[in-house]
């Protein structure tokens, strides 16, 4: 028989189910920290909520009612009423094979013990025995012992306690979901015990924890989920200087209801690269807060990417930043009260206003979105306020299939809540979009087969929805309209790998050794534009302007410093991340209607996407390099090395700063300066500086020649309407010198280029402007292109075409380099300023298409966004328009004639009209260089202009020939005006008789224009004899210029002959450059040209009328010119075997008589406050001997030997 105390013995309950769970679980206002870790860190996030085991493996569920009721009614009659309270105040994990379990504990034993106590009841009336238990809340999981396990461990010890009274159990019961996901189960209330009461409370149907937040993963597992979106009242920190913390602040519903204000707003971003070795080295964290706190870097707005929790801590120490960034969306980890961040890499905010945000998860990554608003900045429509919601971003990584199909899952699901949340708010889209932009990388990473063409399509496809959605690049924005000045004077880095995409790269390997470090593989060594600021709402927001930041490398901090905590070497030199910062300023505007036009003319552009086949950029670059139009490796390593001999001969070691005067500078321009030139192409410089052009080429002709023995020649002075030229040749390499005399341009280089027109430092003679138009517009093309690159490979592939269709010869009315420049340039622009990104096959067939149906009559091809208020006025005398930028002269047309504006028209139109056929490839449209063949058998009746010289050299009569080239195209403005139904067509290039030979000592070439003799009564119109009258007029033209015309050399004509009548010709391919020499003294004048120049006075000098000298005085004879003292001045400073230190200059003064001042300090510019005519020097006298050397009374001169001075033996 039992007795009482057997009685009260329960049975052993078996405690083996992981369907079950006895556990505490803390109140729900202190989940917040704790739940935004383990929803990254914890496997088992979505089945459990926050909890402490009690008993796990737990009793099962067809057991569970009998044994909750043993326990209640067991601890009611031992009237166990233990409420224990817990502490979470320590963090540890247990290590495993495969997995360790990071988790927070109670470090107090006594505390701890009452919660033992309490699972050793419940143990005991369920029939078991008191065994090991170590409470604790897991966090996370982790792999090994390495640095992510420790930086992981070290976020749980960062979370703030975690405290209070147990007051209930619960117990959990695992519920299987209806679809089939990972996990498939969660942890659901079965019911809880009541520890005060001692009541067991059981659920009808269990409960979940997260109806609100995670039901929608079970519910949708769909890449497409549109993000929930959570309430804008997450905290925002402020530093109170009271308390020396960071205090949160509250952001009330009134702060959302102030009225809207029109403000100019900044906002930068800057991915500071997190550390990932556990514990963090902080040797960068001082670059990368000067970088932050430098000017160019300030905003109202800062976006960070990459963020940890020590880099967070060290950044909210900083009074610079606290000073300028008031408020910050998360605290510092390290402090009690605020919790960590809740991944590694993170996203935070600082701004100079108050602001309210939210933090969402993407549904496919560990990644998040964070939305930021404000209260007055935004705009007003119909009596309701819609404020900018900026949205901060940070993507996933990578250029393989699975990174690619990630990034545009995120992106899809950022832009479908932002329609959703905010359909008619202005947005702003900021931050690491790690979208790889360089095609090289893309088109070699497809050859490689890293990625397929699916994971190609869609980077294209990621664009485009950017677009779709109304967002638009800013940076893109800002370079159309102002220009990027950071890349001017820069080398072309890239070579002709680069076929686009790199242009304003935030991630650049090239130069940034943290980038080159980060990425594997040469292909993938390419710049990236990865960061990114786009706005949609172009009716509030105007672009003011952009620029990057952090690309100057700083001295990181010694080993001595307490912040880091790796040794580094003395004045070590670094980054301070692997990407650069950028900082858009954009005005937001209340009022829309108000609001000014950017530029004056809107210009559609159809957008015409190249097909399939001529898409392939691959097949595009193959092809550009089988016909030689890229340089190869050594070409740009030759003309450097040209360049700079020319620099170093011309200065002579003295660097750009002469003597006593501002700078002089060497630019290059042509096609070498704006870079899309080939192995083929000249190198063309201006050379700008303080003094006169004739004192200038006198000394640069002298220093050329003494440089000879170095692989210098000058082989011929060109005397043009621009000016003097001197035409040389170092090595095999041929370059143009000219000189312009601008003296306050050369002191203020390159910032002058930069200079808006209207600046008063352009007030110069039109001579002046005119030498300077061409680098001033190569400069604002370089810097206002949209993406050079493209621009680059576009250019080369239009100027081959041109070539091969005979339409790339500006000296004949056709198309040259400046006006395939503007064309492109403006096409690529309006593309990028209606927000797509196009490549290079696509910028090509818009090209084609666009200007094949141009109105050249009618229309005028300009660039809208430089001519914002266009008020050219067009003449009749200009059948084609195509306006530069910089005055004084526009149209860089002018030498286009009817004719020849007809032949590009209908060149345009075959171009395109080829190129929108099935299955057309680049190397098709290009063929075979045949447009001169084709040219001999297009018409039946053509005019043979003749050039033939004998007796002299080929050098000599290559010059003759060059000339009467030059006058062709005025044959053709005659011949339009005689006959234009003959449409005559000049081919840009000389024939010779096909048997012709370098051997022959007698040369005979042919200009061939063709006439359109289809129509019977252009037969009649040559016949009648105005063709023939033109054909005489153009004949005693150039028979009549003695300069050029030598009838004991030299003989041409102009006779109109049928096709058969032509011969066998072919293109005249004989490489005259080697007929080149160095020119004798006739070709460039001596001494005595120079010197009998007409002289040219500096920019800006008052013109001073002189004197009616009623009774000249008796000056003693003598040969030649005197030589006045602005020519005696320029030698004392300029020849390196004259100290100029060693002389004075004697000078009339006004109230004082004679005055003496050193040459060094005398000031020729008419700016300058102590500038003193030349008209008043009297003398120059040498300091070590007293020797007057130049007096002007006297007409004596012993520095060039002139005046009474040459009469010496």
């Amino acid at each position: 028989m039992a007795t009482s105390e057997d009685c009260l013995k329960p049975s052993a309950f078996p405690i083996d189910s992981y369907d079950t769970a006895l556990c505490i679980i803390p109140p729900r206002h202190l989940w917040t920290a704790v739940e935004a870790l383990r929803s990254r860190y914890d496997k088992a996030y979505l089945k459990w909520p926050p909890h402490v085991n009690l008993v796990y493996p737990f009793v099962p569920v067809q057991g569970l009612s009998a044994a909750m009721e043993s326990i209640i009614s067991q601890f009611q009659a031992r009237d166990v009423r233990n409420e224990p309270h817990v502490r979470l105040d320590a963090a540890g994990f247990f290590p495993k094979a495969k997995w360790n379990t990071i988790f927070i504990h109670d470090q107090d034993p006594v505390r701890a013990s009452k919660l033992n106590d309490l699972r050793n009841a419940i143990l005991g009336v369920l029939g078991h025995s008191p065994n090991d238990y170590q409470m604790h809340m897991t966090i996370a999981q982790s792999k090994g012992l390495d640095s992510p396990h420790r930086s992981t461990l070290e976020k749980a010890k960062l979370l703030p306690v975690l405290e209070w009274t147990v007051d209930k159990i619960y117990i959990l019961i695992r519920c299987n979901t209806q679809v089939n996901v990972d996990p498939p189960s969660q942890m659901k209330v079965w019911g809880e015990i009541n520890l005060a009461s001692l009541i067991l409370s059981m659920r009808q149907n269990p409960t979940d924890f997260y109806q609100d937040k995670r039901a929608s993963y079970f519910a949708d597992s769909s890449p497409d989920v549109t993000l929930e979106d959570e309430s804008l009242g997450r905290p925002l920190y402020a530093f109170s200087p009271v308390e020396n913390k960071w205090t949160p602040q509250q952001v009330g519903s009134a702060f959302q209801q102030v009225e809207p204000a029109s403000v100019n707003l900044t906002v930068a971003s800057y991915n500071v690269k997190a550390e990932f070795q556990h514990p963090p080295t902080r040797v960068r964290y001082s670059i990368v807060i000067r970088n932050l706190l430098n000017e160019s870097a300030l905003a109202d707005v800062l976006i960070l990417e990459e963020v940890t929790d020590d880099f967070l801590t060290y950044l909210c120490k900083d009074k610079g930043i606290r000073e300028h960034y008031l408020f910050i969306s998360n605290g510092p980890p390290d402090q009690a009260d605020i919790e960590p961040l809740p991944d590694h890499l993170n996203i935070v905010v600082l701004s100079k206003w108050p602001f309210s945000w939210s933090l969402l998860s993407l549904p496919t990554s560990h990644k998040n979105l964070v939305t930021v608003q404000f209260g007055n900045i935004g705009k007003r429509e119909g009596g309701v306020f819609f404020p900018v919601i900026l949205s901060a971003v940070h993507l996933t990584s990578g250029l393989t299939d699975a990174s690619v199909e990630k990034k545009k899952q995120e992106l899809r699901s950022i832009l479908k809540y932002l329609s959703g949340t905010y359909p008619r708010n202005p947005w702003i889209l900021a931050g690491d979009f790690n979208i790889t932009t360089s095609v090289y990388t893309i088109e070699t990473a497809l050859k490689r087969k890293e990625i397929s063409t699916h994971a190609k399509t869609y980077l294209s496809a990621i664009d485009t929805m950017l677009t779709e959605a109304g967002l638009v690049d800013t940076w893109t924005l800002a370079r159309v309209q102002y220009g990027d000045p950071s890349e001017m004077g820069q080398d072309q880095k890239y070579g002709g790998e680069a076929l686009g995409g790199e242009q304003g790269a935030t991630f650049d390997p090239v130069i940034n050794d943290l980038a080159a470090d980060a990425v594997s593989g040469e292909f993938n060594k390419r710049p990236q534009r990865y960061d990114r600021i786009l706005v949609k709402g172009q009716d509030i927001f105007t672009v003011m302007g952009f620029n990057m930041f952090g690309q100057n490398l700083d001295v990181l901090p010694s080993k001595s410093d307490p912040d880091t905590s790796t040794d580094i070497p003395r004045n070590k030199l670094s980054y301070g991340s692997d990407h650069w910062g950028i900082r858009c300023s954009l005005n937001v505007s209340v009022d829309t209607s108000v609001r000014p036009s950017e530029i004056s003319v809107t210009i559609p552009i159809d957008h015409n996407p190249a097909s399939a086949t001529l898409a392939d950029i691959s097949g595009l670059a193959d092809c550009l390099s089988k016909h030689s139009i890229f340089p190869n490796e050594l070409d740009p390593r030759k003309r450097k090395t040209a360049l700079s001999l020319l620099e170093e001969v011309l200065l002579q070691g003295e660097g750009t700063q002469i003597r006593g005067l501002p700078p002089f500078i060497i630019v290059p321009v042509g096609s070498y300066g704006l870079g899309v030139w080939t192995a083929t192409s000249d190198i063309d410089c201006l050379c700008i500086g303080p003094i006169s052009s004739k004192t200038f080429f006198a000394l640069a002709i002298q220093r050329l020649r003494r440089a000879a023995e170095r692989g210098i020649k000058i082989l011929r002075r060109v005397d043009a309407n621009s000016g003097t030229m001197l035409e040389l040749k170092i090595g095999d390499i041929r370059m143009d010198l000219q000189y312009c005399p601008a003296a306050s341009i050369a002191e203020t280089w390159p910032a002058a280029a930069m200079l808006p027109s209207t600046d008063d430092i352009f007030k110069l003679p039109t001579s002046v402007l005119t030498k300077l138009k061409p680098v001033r517009d190569l400069y604002y093309l370089r810097r206002t292109i949209p993406d050079f690159d493209v621009f680059k490979v576009a250019y080369r592939l239009i100027k081959c075409w041109a070539k091969r269709r005979g339409i790339y010869a500006a000296k004949f009315g056709y198309l040259g380099g400046i006006q395939i420049s503007i064309l492109l340039s403006r096409l690529c622009k309006l593309l990028s300023h209606e927000g797509k990104s196009v490549s290079v096959p696509t910028v090509l067939t818009t090209f084609f298409y666009h200007y094949a149906g141009f109105d050249w009559k009618k229309d005028i091809a300009f660039d809208p966004f430089f001519h914002k208020r266009l008020s050219y006025v067009r003449t009749a005398r200009e059948p084609m328009v195509i306006l530069g930028f910089h005055g004084p002269s526009l149209n860089t047309a002018q030498t286009a004639s009817v004719p020849t504006v007809q032949v590009i028209s209908g060149e345009l139109r075959r171009a395109n009209a080829i190129l929108s056929q099935d299955e057309m490839t680049w190397s098709e449209f290009l063929g075979e260089d045949t447009g001169s063949a084709e040219f001999l058998t297009t018409y039946m009746t053509y005019i043979k202009v003749t050039a033939q010289f004998w007796g002299v050299s080929l050098a000599k009569g290559n010059g003759f020939v060059g000339w009467l080239e030059s006058r062709c195209a005025l044959l053709l403005v005659d011949l339009n005006k005689q006959a234009p139904q003959t449409k005559p067509r000049i081919w840009p290039a000389r024939f010779v008789d096909r048997d012709a030979s370098e051997e022959d000592t007698e040369y005979q070439g042919y200009y061939l224009i063709g006439l359109d003799t289809k129509n019977p009564e252009n037969q009649d119109t040559i016949a009648s004899g105005n063709v023939q009258a033109a054909l005489y007029k153009f004949e005693d033209q150039i028979r009549g210029d003695a300069k050029y015309y030598d009838a004991k050399s030299s003989w041409m004509s102009a006779t109109i002959v049928s096709r058969s009548e032509l011969g066998s010709l072919r293109v005249d391919d004989w490489d005259w450059g080697k007929y080149t020499m160095e020119a004798e003294d006739e070709d460039i004048g001596d001494a005595e040209f120079w010197a009998s120049m007409e002289a040219e006075e500096l920019p800006g000098e008052l013109q001073t009328k002189k004197p009616v000298v009623t009774h000249p005085p008796i000056r003693p004879a003598y040969k030649g010119r005197f030589r006045s003292a602005g020519d005696v001045l320029s030698r004392l400073r300029w020849d390196q075997s004259l100290d100029s230190s060693d002389y004075i200059v004697g000078y009339e003064d006004r109230f004082s008589g004679v005055m003496e001042r050193p040459v060094d300090s005398w000031k020729s510019e008419t700016t300058d406050e102590e500038f003193i005519p030349e008209h008043r020097i009297m003398y120059f006298k040498r300091k070590s001997d007293g020797m007057i050397v130049w007096d002007r009374h006297e007409r004596r001169d012993e520095i060039f030997g002139s005046g009474v001075s040459s009469l010496k033996t």
